[in-house]
């Protein structure tokens, strides 16, 4: 790296805001940072939590770029700002949308501002279940696994199951559409000043993951394998892409506009995007064979190791290994749990239901008061209730839950899947429901690290990240007992904008590869939890009850 101090800046859309963050390239210090939560979804626009159909607009995507960095470069000032060398983004996935042919998504187009199909489909959106199911089975006749390189199972959260839905959901999309894009491709497109889809850089690591890209087939899989799934998707890989790109390279130059609208040098060189675990596992210094959980709404779990090292070994029912997707030179391998964070906050609501029925319509307070009282109970109620649950005496018959609140995404993806709590009696309270719930989310962790080492893949140590890491020591001491295993805690609250500003100063060619970025900019670990003996044994007789409370709930789907 080079003596002059240069700055970066690195972006990370989350599920619910955008958070920006100004880097010091050379030494990882944060100037800046700024958060903006989108003002659509807030409302829960274009949503239905019934049929799981989960949508963004892009203008909340849009507005949250231009208000968080112009934010940020307010903040710093123009001498830091008329330094700032690139900028990276990462995103949710697979949170695809459909565009016309110069990348435009329809939801930005005449007639398609308030259709939900023409919106990002977001991560969790599990509208096409049917659809992975029909990938799944589609997939047996071929000669070639196209699911080899992502676990042998198509999951609803992914590309395709999207797809083919909203295809099949909207004949105005269908008679529309022109590409399908990942939201961690648009951005740095957008910001580029693309106007022709066909030149967008696509990532490696959503190609690979989520999108069925493998060299293995010199891209996508072939045309016949999509015209003979639907005739609606007959032609469409002519309308996507064949190459791919790690988060090392550059996406190209921001555009003049954008330089102007953010307030940024017009030489800024935009790196190409990927999915937030993928950049949160190199913000939180991720190490081979090092298990990096990225826990907010969902986790996803990432590793990597060197391919030479795994060579031949394919891993049955995550979400995929791919060479370059986490570290260009090695395999990342990517798990996760559909909710997490999500669990936690359905057991806020549903104990929650008597403010926000009850005490919203009490005639004994003024309003300004009753929103008072309501904001500072909820925003209590999960820190009293770990407080109370570290104290409750665990034995073998205490309640015992099942964590798919939002289906299982690994080991074995299937969204059908619903949660369960069992174990009930008269002395079940809440606090009691709570520490299940949680005990569950850590339960369906040890499934995830269980099946890597079946397969013969080590898990030699846990990396902590995001926000339940970092805020709720409860639960990171039980992930750690149930575990039996340390988990340090990395001390970034922004892991995952880190890790775009470390791609970013990669990209920008301020270091030669992002292991020297990560050594450089990286923060350390400020938390270590050790697994306390007396509690493992235990434990472990839990979770053989998880697994057969699961498999019995599993046997029950009807499909």
């Amino acid at each position: 790296m080079n003596s002059e101090v240069s700055y970066v800046i690195g972006v990370d859309y989350g599920s619910d805001s955008v958070r920006t963050i100004i880097v010091n390239a050379k030494t990882g210090e944060e100037l800046a940072a700024d958060v903006f939560y989108y003002p659509r979804w807030q409302k829960q626009l274009y949503c239905n939590m019934q049929a799981n159909q989960f949508r963004q607009h892009p203008l909340d995507y849009v507005e949250g770029l231009e208000t968080t960095i112009k934010n940020c470069v307010a903040k710093v000032g123009a001498s830091v700002a008329a330094n700032i060398k690139a900028l990276s983004v990462d995103t949710t996935g697979s949170t695809p949308v459909a565009t016309d042919k110069h990348g435009t998504p329809l939801a930005m187009l005449p007639g398609f501002e308030e259709n939900p199909n023409a919106m990002f489909v977001l991560w969790k959106d599990h509208t096409g279940v049917g659809e992975a199911a029909e990938i799944n089975a589609h997939t047996e006749k071929f000669e070639t696994n196209y699911l080899q390189f992502v676990g042998g199972i198509y999951s609803s959260e992914w590309f395709w199951a999207k797809l083919l839905h909203v295809l099949r959901a909207d004949e105005a999309v269908r008679n529309n559409i022109y590409s399908f894009v990942e939201h961690c491709d648009w951005i740095p497109f957008l910001l580029t000043g693309g106007n022709d889809v066909h030149q967008m850089k696509r990532s490696v690591c959503a190609a690979g993951h989520k999108i069925l890209w493998a060299k293995e087939w010199d891209g996508l899989p072939p045309n016949e394998f999509f015209a003979t799934l639907d005739p609606v998707l007959d032609g469409i890989t002519t309308r996507l892409f064949k190459d791919t790109y790690a988060s090392n390279e550059a996406a190209g130059i921001i555009s003049k506009e954008w330089a102007q609208r953010l307030g940024l040098p017009e030489t800024v060189v935009i790196g190409v995007g990927a999915y937030d675990a993928h950049m949160g596992a190199v913000g939180g210094q991720i190490e081979p064979y090092h298990l990096s959980k990225v826990m907010g709404t969902s986790t996803c779990d990432m590793m990597v190791a060197p391919a030479n090292e795994v060579a031949g070994k394919l891993v049955k029912g995550i979400c995929g290994q791919v060479p370059g997707s986490v570290i260009p030179g090695m395999i990342g391998l990517e798990a996760g749990q559909s909710a997490f964070g999500d669990a936690y906050a359905w057991f806020k609501r549903l104990i929650s239901w008597p403010l926000q029925t009850l005490v919203a319509n009490s005639n004994l307070l003024d309003e300004a008061t009753k929103q008072q009282l309501i904001q500072e109970t909820e925003n209590a109620i999960i820190p009293a209730l770990s407080k109370a649950a570290e104290k409750i005496e665990v034995t073998v018959h205490s309640e015992l839950a099942v964590d798919w609140f939002n289906g299982r995404r690994t080991p074995d993806a299937n969204q059908l899947l619903t949660a369960s709590i069992t174990g009930l009696d008269l002395g079940s309270d809440a606090v009691h429901l709570f520490r299940a719930v949680v005990e569950s989310t850590c339960f369906g962790a040890k499934a995830i690290v269980e099946r890597f080492q079946e397969q013969g893949i080590p898990v030699k140590g846990l990396i902590g990240l995001g926000g339940v890491a970092r805020k709720s020591p409860f639960v990171m001491q039980m992930m750690a007992d149930v575990m039996n295993m340390p988990i340090r805690i990395h001390r970034s609250e922004q892991t995952c904008a880190l890790g775009a500003a470390m791609f970013a100063a990669t990209a920008a060619g301020i270091y030669n590869k992002v292991e020297d970025a990560m050594q450089a900019m990286g923060q350390g670990f400020d938390t270590v939890y050790e697994p306390d003996a007396a509690k493992v044994a235990l434990y472990q007789q839990r979770y053989e009850q998880y697994k057969k409370v699961g498999a019995f709930m599993e046997a029950q789907i009807i499909h």
